[in-house]
């Protein structure tokens, strides 16, 4: 895999041509070179994640399927547990990352609910979250209220009303994008995510 560089200016170009509704003929024409200065750049920052990290090893970049929306958002996921992941989205707004625990099963959130409503893990997950920088957005499946097997006056009640969580921002600069630095910009965002990450990883995942 070649040493990741950044994705060069000619990538947004494609992207432009893939706006709105494009045509099959369209995306036809630009299949080769979305490919090179698209979807590769993305192979190559995740080989570099995966170089400076192996936990970050287990990851897929997707390819762009029937849904338009495919071929104008180039997405990768990291696997680090069961339905916790790292993303990565780059498009004509740039680059975005998240650690996200999502698509969970009943048991999952039953026992996400009771890692929250028991005091030390759930203080944990409140600190976590406080301490995320406040360029995160933390967002999610939630219900309007908390589920009914827990008191109204719950102290983590908002906390439990949550059946997926995930914490989102852009990363790099529009600069940095061209270049090998964006793969320290991601890099130290898994960092910001790690310990929300690591407490999803350890206390929803089913057991084994």
């Amino acid at each position: 895999m070649p040493q990741f560089t950044g994705w060069p200016e000619q990538a947004y170009e494609v992207l432009l041509k893939l706006e709105g509704i494009p045509t099959q003929q369209t995306r036809d024409r630009v299949r080769a070179d979305r490919e090179r200065l698209v979807r590769r750049p993305m192979l190559a920052l995740l080989d570099g994640l995966a170089s400076a990290n192996p936990r970050f090893a287990d990851y897929s970049v997707w390819h762009y399927g029937k849904n338009v929306w495919w071929w104008q958002h180039q997405g990768a996921i990291v696997r680090l547990a069961r339905n916790v992941e790292i993303g990565l989205r780059f498009d004509l707004d740039g680059l975005h990352v998240k650690g996200a625990w999502h698509y969970p099963d009943p048991a999952q959130v039953r026992r996400f609910r009771a890692a929250v409503a028991e005091d030390d893990s759930g203080c944990e997950l409140e600190r976590i979250i406080a301490e995320l920088p406040k360029d995160y957005e933390l967002h999610g499946d939630l219900m309007r209220r908390a589920p009914r097997e827990y008191p109204p006056s719950h102290p983590r009640a908002e906390l439990l009303r949550y059946r997926s969580m995930v914490a989102s921002r852009a990363v790099c600069s529009e600069e940095s994008l061209h270049s090998a630095e964006a793969l320290a910009e991601v890099l130290n965002a898994t960092e910001e995510l790690a310990e929300l990450l690591g407490w999803l990883a350890r206390h929803v995942p089913e057991q084994v």
